[in-house]
C-alpha cells in the first residue's frame, strides 16, 4: 500500500502543474500573439525482479512537459500604421544593441525619437533595405537592418523629363489664331517652372505651329527651344501619322539648375508614326482638359505606410510615395524547439534550427496585416472544460491517498 501513496502523490504533483499552465494560458488570454500552452504527461514503470512484462507495476504519472499550440490567433483592428501582423506563418525579426537576434509575433511596434522602427522593449525591428526601385515597380533589396525613417527625412526633387497634355485646337480658326496654356514643370533644384505653349494656326490646311516661353526669371527667351513644332492633323481632327515627339530645352536657366530637355509625349511610343490621341482639331473651342508631368519638387516626410508585402513606404508632403524597407520574417524548421524568453520574445535553438529570413508572402511565409495585431490563440471555452478534469483528477489522486491510508489503519488494527 506505500506504492499507491507515492503513485497518488505523483498524481497531485502533476495536475497541480498542469493547473498551473491552464492558469497561465488564462492569464495571457489578452497578451499579444500568445500560444496557449497544453500539458502532456507520462506513466512510470516499477520493473519486476523477472524482468520486463507483465510483471511491470505503474508507479504513478509524471509531467512530461508543455508544447505550444501554433495556430493563428485573432486579428484585431488598430489605429496605429506601425502595428503590424503576421497573417500566417513567420516571425518578426528583432535585434538588440549588442546584434543580438530575436524572434516575435508580437507587431506591436512604433517608431522612437531616432527614427528607429522597435517593439517596447526598444529592440529594433529588422528590414531589407530598398536600393532601387524599377519601373514596373520591382524593388531591389540590400541587406538585412534595422528600420530607421528619420523624421526630418527629405526627399530629393527630380527634374521632369516627360509631360503630356490633352488639348483640342478649334478647327474654325483662321490663320493667325492661336491659343495658349500653360503647366509647371520642374528644374533639377526642385523649382516650379510655368511652362507656356502656344498654339498659332498657319495658312496650310490643317496645321498649326506650336512656341514655348517660360518666365524671365526662369531663363532668357533664346535659351528656349522646340523642335518638331509643326502639328498636322488629319480631316478626321486626329494627328497626322509620321510625326515625331517634340522636344523642348530650356538651358542658362537663372535658378542655377541643371539644362532640362522636355519630351512632349504625342505618338505612341510602341508604334511612332501612331498619335496617342492627346492632341485634336475638332470644331470645338479650343481648351485643356488634362495635363501631366513626371517631375516633382523635394518634399519632407508626413508618415509612413506598410503593406501587405511588408513594404515600409514614406509619404511625403510632395506627393511622392517612395518605398524605403521591406519587413524580414523569419521561418524555422520546429516552432516546439524555439526557446522561451518572455516579453513575447523567441530565440532558436539547436531544436528549432536556424532561422529563414525571408520577404512577407515568399514561400511559406504569411502576409502581413497592416494596423492590426494578433490576439492570444487560447480559448476560454476549452480552458475552463481542462479546468474542471484537472480538478476532478486531482481530487481523485487525493481520494487513492485517503483510501490506502485506511486500508494501512485496518492492517495495523488487525493486532488488536
Amino acid at each position: 500500500m506505500i506504492g499507491s501513496l507515492f503513485a497518488g502523490i505523483s498524481g497531485l504533483n502533476a495536475n497541480a502543474t498542469a493547473m498551473t499552465v491552464i492558469g497561465d494560458n488564462i492569464a495571457n488570454v489578452n497578451t499579444t500573439a500568445f500560444k496557449a500552452n497544453r500539458s502532456s504527461f507520462a506513466n512510470m514503470l516499477s520493473q519486476s525482479l523477472t524482468g520486463a512484462g507483465n510483471g511491470d507495476i505503474g508507479r504513478g504519472v509524471e509531467f512530461w512537459g508543455t508544447s505550444a499550440t501554433w495556430s493563428q490567433g485573432n486579428v484585431e483592428n488598430t489605429a496605429s500604421p506601425t502595428d503590424l501582423a503576421v497573417n500566417g506563418k513567420g516571425f518578426f525579426i528583432l535585434q538588440d544593441d549588442m546584434g543580438l537576434n530575436f524572434y516575435s509575433r508580437a507587431g506591436e511596434f512604433a517608431f522612437d525619437r531616432n527614427g528607429d522602427l522597435i517593439n517596447p522593449d526598444g529592440l529594433f525591428v529588422q528590414g531589407y533595405e530598398v536600393t532601387a526601385v524599377a519601373p514596373d515597380g520591382t524593388l531591389a533589396l540590400g541587406n538585412i537592418t534595422n528600420i530607421n525613417i528619420p523624421g526630418e527625412s527629405t526627399a530629393m526633387p527630380s527634374a521632369t523629363t516627360e509631360f503630356t497634355v490633352d488639348i483640342n485646337l478649334d478647327a474654325r480658326a483662321v490663320p493667325g489664331d492661336s491659343y495658349s496654356t500653360t503647366l509647371s514643370v520642374f528644374d533639377s533644384l526642385g523649382n516650379a517652372i510655368p511652362l507656356t505653349l502656344t498654339f498659332t494656326k498657319q495658312p496650310a490646311v490643317n496645321t498649326w505651329l506650336a512656341g514655348v516661353t517660360v518666365p524671365g526669371t526662369v531663363a532668357a527667351s533664346g535659351d528656349v527651344s522646340i523642335s518638331n513644332s509643326t502639328l498636322t492633323f488629319t480631316s478626321n481632327g486626329g494627328m497626322q501619322t509620321g510625326g515625331s515627339d517634340p522636344t523642348i530645352s530650356i538651358n542658362n536657366l537663372l535658378t542655377g539648375a541643371a539644362p532640362i530637355s522636355l519630351n512632349w509625349d504625342i505618338f505612341d511610343t510602341s508604334a511612332p508614326s501612331a498619335s496617342n490621341g492627346d492632341m485634336t482639331q475638332y470644331a470645338s473651342a479650343s481648351t485643356t482638359t488634362f495635363q501631366t508631368q513626371n517631375g516633382y519638387a523635394s518634399g519632407v516626410l508626413r508618415g509612413v505606410d506598410v503593406d501587405e508585402e511588408g513594404v515600409v513606404t514614406g509619404i511625403y508632403s510632395n506627393g511622392q510615395l517612395t518605398p524605403l524597407f521591406q519587413l524580414a520574417l523569419a521561418d524555422f524548421a520546429n516552432y516546439g524547439g524555439l526557446q522561451k524568453l518572455g516579453q513575447n520574445l523567441y530565440q532558436e535553438s539547436r531544436a528549432s534550427g536556424q532561422a529563414l529570413p525571408g520577404t512577407p508572402q515568399a514561400g511559406a511565409l504569411g502576409a502581413i496585416s497592416p494596423q492590426t495585431i494578433e490576439m492570444s490563440n487560447v480559448d476560454l471555452a476549452q480552458e475552463f472544460v481542462k479546468m474542471i478534469t484537472t480538478q476532478r483528477a486531482f481530487q481523485a489522486n487525493s481520494r487513492v491517498i485517503t483510501t490506502s491510508d485506511e486500508i494501512l489503519s485496518e492492517l495495523i488494527n488487525l493486532k488488536r
